[in-house]
């Protein structure tokens, strides 16, 4: 008897976000991370994030404007032509985008996946830097362990539950300006030499601190420290993303290490889009636990 063997074409799922992600050039490249960029317009001109600005360059301009720049969502039609080029091959795709709550990314891509033919699924993170890239990074070791859609995405949603995010904004100038504090702004704006400390849960942006110089600033990194103190071994990556304050992120993740030794800590400077919102000085620190 000869027996014939169907052949089974397997199915391989490719991950999709957007530029407001904190990822470093060695994981896209590792993971295979397809990065679409939103763009940045300042005094007229539109800048692509990562194509003709760079986090490098983009402060001075920011600070050169007449007006504070303002941030665009990617077109449906670029989503669309990245789509179909990467389902071209059978593959599925798993877009995992900004909080709603920051921008209409993710319904740019998800008006984009209903009009190609293709396997996609298309996720709100709720949230943005490196908690966002810590969902890419989450994925894609799915992805490589052999996980379906269905699996990945519950996985996801779990990490969503035990993701931290705290950010410092000294400088509110900008963040009120874009409107992203709500209703809150309007108790703040005649007050602009308050810092705020804001959190983001699963795509809610909340702002449970707010305070005076430096004082204030110190108490929060040192809740930020008790805090993984606290945790200990269940934390094992933390990312800091910062404005313009180099120096004194690393002096903070050196704190972060003498409490627990055992952590990965990225420290970069973030994308464009988060500086246009967050303003100078700001910084965020973000985690999961495990």
């Amino acid at each position: 008897m000869i027996w014939k063997l169907r052949s089974v074409k397997l199915s391989r799922i490719k991950i999709m976000t957007d530029s407001s992600v904190q990822l470093s050039p060695e994981e896209i490249e590792k993971y295979g991370i397809t990065v679409v960029p939103l763009s940045v317009t300042i005094d007229g001109h539109t800048y692509t994030d990562g194509v003709d600005i760079t986090r490098a360059n983009f402060i001075q301009k920011m600070d050169e404007g007449k007006s504070l720049p303002k941030t665009s969502q990617p077109p449906v039609g670029q989503f669309v032509e990245k789509m179909e080029e990467l389902t071209a091959d059978g593959s599925e795709v798993l877009g995992i985008f900004m909080a709603k709550c920051l921008s209409g990314t993710v319904d740019s891509a998800r008006q984009a996946a209903e009009m190609v033919a293709g396997r996609i699924t298309v996720i709100d993170c709720g949230y943005t830097d490196r908690a966002q890239g810590y969902y890419c990074i989450e994925a894609a070791k799915d992805i490589a362990a052999g996980k379906e859609m269905p699996e990945i995405v519950e996985h996801l949603n779990q990490l969503g539950k035990q993701m931290h995010l705290e950010m410092m904004v000294p400088n509110l100038q900008n963040i009120l300006a874009g409107g992203r504090l709500g209703k809150w702004a309007g108790r703040v704006v005649s007050a602009l030499n308050f810092h705020v400390g804001l959190t983001m849960k699963e795509g809610s942006l909340n702002v449970p601190y707010r305070g005076r110089g430096k004082k204030f600033i110190k108490k929060f990194d040192d809740m930020l420290v008790d805090q993984l103190k606290e945790l200990g071994s269940r934390v094992k990556y933390v990312g800091i993303s910062y404005v313009d304050t180099r120096d004194k992120m690393e002096e903070l993740a050196q704190r972060f290490k003498e409490v627990n030794p055992g952590l990965e800590i990225l420290v970069q400077e973030t994308s464009p889009i988060i500086i246009t919102h967050a303003g100078h000085e700001a910084y965020a620190v973000m985690f999961y636990t495990e």
